[in-house]
């Protein structure tokens, strides 16, 4: 039996997180509710105009490792960091989580990856990245023996910008298959998905996929329509799994033929949504990996969503087991 959970390849980024109004997102040309790439000068600037922040491990993938960690399955990470302070930061949150971490830093340029996320009064999140180490991740950085003794191994689409970093996906993809195990991926941004919408549905097509997270946008994005039912219906034909996130509606999985619609509780005081889809992952995949059926691998990942948005930052500060073991949800 495969001895690790989930296996997660993502860009491996400090987020530094704080609140704003939205005046500051217009003064600083801030695209709100957006990942927007930015250069290490700038980086610098936002950095300096931000207010009080917290800092912890992230970027997508992790913060769905960092989720799966915390139902107390076993998780690995596979990302670039850097010799840097960011990057002994980062390596010391992800592992003390209970991830394993075995990234070989680079020595010099470019620094670790960080991301300003700005939160403001209505919860949402517009998100300032600078990849620098992030870009120089490689198939060199994928331990097969990891992979092949995982249960699934999940990766972010926001990865698919470098071109090495495909290569290294292809190959754990490879890898996972030939031992039997599962491939799942995140479309992460629905501006991710119209720069790769034709290869994101060849990887689906084709069968490097075979479990695809995504959020409504980014459903209705990857087939160029504006009706969500158009968007599950051809999801269905062209994945194996693939569930889709919608917010207050909940979620819904398509399998098979088989279509899944699952309730959120609500939510009255959403703080910031920072990580929902990482989260909504993360409690999808632990049901998945326990062999849980597919509505209660939903309800997962929509409890958890649920928590996270309800907090400043993608990293739930009380254990999930336990919130879950409560909601009856886990035994």
């Amino acid at each position: 039996m495969p001895s690790i959970d989930v296996v997660c390849i993502g860009n491996a980024i400090v987020d530094i997180i704080a609140k704003c109004d939205d005046k500051f997102l217009e003064d600083n040309n801030i695209i709100k509710g957006a990942m927007n790439l930015i250069d290490s000068e700038r980086a610098e600037l936002l950095y300096e105009r931000m207010g009080p922040a917290i800092e912890t491990s992230g970027g997508s993938a992790c913060n769905t490792a960092a989720g799966v960690a915390g139902f107390g399955a076993k998780t690995a990470l596979f990302a670039k960091i850097s010799d840097d302070e960011l990057g002994k930061i980062f390596t010391h949150d992800i592992r003390a989580i209970g991830t394993h971490f075995e990234s070989t830093p680079l020595a010099g340029d470019p620094p670790t990856a960080r991301s300003m996320v700005f939160v403001t009064p209505d919860a949402e999140r517009s998100m300032n990245t600078y990849l620098g180490a992030c870009v120089e991740i490689g198939p060199e950085d994928i331990d097969e023996k990891i992979v092949a003794d995982s249960k699934v191994t999940y990766f972010e689409g926001y990865l698919w910008d470098p071109p090495r970093a495909k290569d290294a996906i292809q190959l754990a993809a490879k890898i996972a298959h030939e031992n039997g195990r599962i491939v799942a991926g995140s479309l992460s941004d629905s501006f991710c998905v119209d720069r790769y919408r034709s290869e994101f549905l060849e990887l689906l097509r084709n069968g490097t996929v075979d479990m695809i997270f995504a959020n409504e946008d980014e459903a209705k994005s990857l087939y160029q329509t504006d009706s969500f039912d158009e968007a599950i219906k051809q999801l269905g034909q062209d994945c194996k799994l693939a569930t889709v996130t919608r917010g207050s509606k909940g979620s819904v999985v398509v399998s098979g033929g088989e279509l899944i619609e699952v309730a959120i509780d609500k939510v009255d005081n959403i703080v910031d949504t920072s990580g929902a889809g990482d989260l909504y992952a993360a409690g999808f995949l632990y049901g998945y990996t326990q062999g849980k059926d597919l509505k209660s691998c939903a309800q997962l990942g929509n409890f958890v969503a649920g928590k996270i948005i309800q907090q400043l930052g993608p990293r739930l500060q009380v254990s999930v087991a336990k919130l879950a073991k409560e909601a009856g949800l886990i035994s």
